[in-house]
């Protein structure tokens, strides 16, 4: 069953004047601004829109089921990408991860996807882009964002945690092959009680993408992957770029 009307009325209210001190460094407080019914080609949904104070990022939770004061949910995190979820895009696996978690959601009794606008790993579109300009000319997903500066991911997941709580869930079971989402959750106060692998098989165009994922981020996946071609191995300088970058990948 879904949440009911009475439900969905005191969620409402509850978060009208919602105010706290904020999770994580950033102090980022959200609160539910909309929720109405979903059905989809996945399943019958409920969507709940959320509103944070920092940036006016609005974030969405796709709910299937009575997920109201529930234990052991099963939760998907998924990271806002505009090239894969929209166009298709075959260089990751995210559209692949969207779609599964989906349906497998709205063939159980109850579940939660949580659509977070963290795009590129929490770097932007633009420096998305930049990066796999970069992966072109033989970088891994790593490498790229390194080379600009950034952490190889910069997602937070404080703001999940607080759609969590608001949400009113007691315990989940998390959706996932990447063992830093666990551990977040974890570090935030949620109790999560499993985990549910959620293996996509490559294909010819993201394949060293996921072998690079499980190598250098600590993903749970299959083995496998391609090497760089010969090509690719004159990797270019990238203005920003440290000494000891240079260095590094010259050595490789």
């Amino acid at each position: 069953m879904p949440l009911s009307r009475m439900q969905i009325q005191e969620l409402l209210d509850e978060n009208h004047e919602h105010t706290c001190d904020g999770y994580g460094c950033e102090h980022v407080c959200v609160k539910i601004a909309a929720i109405a019914d979903l059905p989809s080609r996945f399943g019958q949904f409920q969507v709940v829109a959320f509103y944070n104070n920092q940036d006016g990022k609005e974030h969405a939770a796709f709910v299937h089921g009575d997920i109201w004061d529930a234990e052991d949910v099963p939760v998907r995190l998924h990271s806002e990408c505009l090239t894969g979820d929209v166009a298709g895009s075959l260089r990751c696996d995210c559209r692949d991860q969207l779609e599964t978690a989906m349906r497998a959601i709205g063939e159980m009794d109850k579940g939660i996807l949580l659509y977070l606008r963290q795009e590129g790993r929490g770097i932007g579109l633009t420096n998305k882009i930049r990066a796999y300009g970069l992966q072109d000319y033989g970088y891994d997903t790593v490498e790229a964002n390194l080379a600009l500066g950034f952490l190889d991911d910069e997602r937070d997941y404080s703001i999940a945690t607080h759609m969590l709580d608001s949400l009113k869930v007691r315990s989940i079971r998390l959706m996932t092959n990447n063992p830093k989402k666990l551990n977040a959750l974890r570090d935030y106060g949620i109790k999560v009680n499993g985990r549910i692998p959620l293996i996509i098989p490559p294909n010819p165009y993201n394949a060293f993408y996921l072998q690079t994922k499980a190598k250098k981020s600590g993903h749970m996946l299959d083995e496998s992957g391609k090497e760089h071609l010969m090509e690719q191995r004159d990797r270019p300088i990238v203005e920003g770029m440290t000494a000891e970058q240079i260095i590094q990948f010259g050595e490789e």
